[in-house]
């Protein structure tokens, strides 16, 4: 039992060198992030500003818009205060709080150019903090206009991945390793190819370091993905996971990384996908249910929802380790 010694092949790699793997670390987390930090750079380093306006979460880019939006305005609501409240004409609040609300509101109008004119700055200096804050505006709106541009527009894939790799029956009397995928979006994607890459840790000469293996597949390309893809890898006889058990993938926190490229007819631009499955993903005994059925029409209908549906088989040829594996609830 255990891993085929196979040639290393250092194009195999995906960069990350010979450096093993410590804690059960993915090398990709299950978004397809690069699960790697990094350091030294100054905190007012700027290289990145864009790089994060453009990938952080929606609802932090909200937040963070909204936050600006506020903080902004009650600076120059307390710059027209510390000018005196006299100076804003037509304002007509008679306690502190109210002139508070005057010059905030007074701020929001000007920023935003929209300039309702009950209100109006008088004096030079109130004036010219008036202009400041009208330049202000335009170069904030400008700016987040881009952005949510550039993050509607950035070509992207939307790829949904069966939580669990299954080791499942193949063909007559054979097994394989396979997982499922689907796209969530109704675009439509062509010239699919999909890279599956297999590492783990290996004692070499007395040190710890990382293997890496690509796997052969039944497909690595599909001309145009309209329904699910089942991709699989067959554990023949040329397989180096052919004697693969639980305990194996365990003991060298192994880890499979799926590398997806297709083309998106909507962007009309090439887009990748990226995800990975831990050891502890991988059901044994188990085979997918069918994740699409017909409409009373005919017509083939997709349900993205049951994409990772499995059960588990009583009499299969995957027996090796079986009984060793906790029970897996049916998702």
């Amino acid at each position: 039992m255990g891993i085929r010694k196979v040639k290393a092949n250092p194009e195999s790699d995906m960069g990350l060198g010979t450096q093993a793997i410590a804690k059960n670390q993915r090398i990709f987390n299950q978004d397809g992030s690069i699960n790697v930090k990094r350091k030294g750079l100054s905190y007012f380093n700027t290289a990145n500003n864009y790089h994060r306006l453009i990938t952080m979460k929606w609802h932090h880019f909200w937040l963070l818009i909204l936050s600006g939006y506020l903080i902004v305005n009650l600076i120059f609501s307390f710059l027209y205060l510390a000018l005196g409240i006299d100076n804003l004409v037509g304002a007509q609040g008679s306690t502190p709080y109210e002139h508070f609300f005057d010059a905030f509101f007074f701020s929001a109008q000007t920023i935003t150019t929209v300039g309702y004119g009950h209100i109006y700055p008088h004096g030079i200096p109130t004036s010219s903090v008036s202009a400041i804050e009208s330049m202000i505006g335009l170069l904030a709106f400008a700016l987040a206009t881009g952005l949510l541009y550039g993050r509607f527009s950035r070509p992207s894939a939307k790829i949904t991945y069966s939580r669990h790799v299954l080791v499942a029956p193949y063909l007559e009397k054979g097994k394989a390793l396979m997982f499922r995928l689907a796209n969530q979006r109704r675009s439509t994607l062509i010239d699919l190819e999909i890279e599956v890459i297999f590492s783990y840790n290996e004692e070499v000469n007395g040190k710890t370091v990382r293997k890496f293996i690509p796997l052969e597949l039944e497909r690595k390309h599909v001309s145009i993905l309209t329904l699910n893809w089942t991709v699989v890898h067959e554990l023949n006889d040329d397989s180096p996971l052919r004697d693969i058990t639980n305990e194996d993938l365990e003991k060298t926190e192994a880890n499979i990384a799926v590398l997806l490229k297709a083309f998106d007819d909507t962007f009309s631009q090439t887009v990748h996908s990226r995800t990975s499955y831990q050891y502890d993903e991988v059901i044994w005994n188990a085979k997918f249910k069918p994740a699409f059925d017909r409409d009373y029409d005919g017509r083939m209908v997709l349900d993205l929802a049951k994409i990772s549906d499995h059960e588990r088989l009583e009499n299969s040829p995957v027996t090796q380790t079986i009984d060793k594996q906790p029970a897996q609830k049916v998702v």
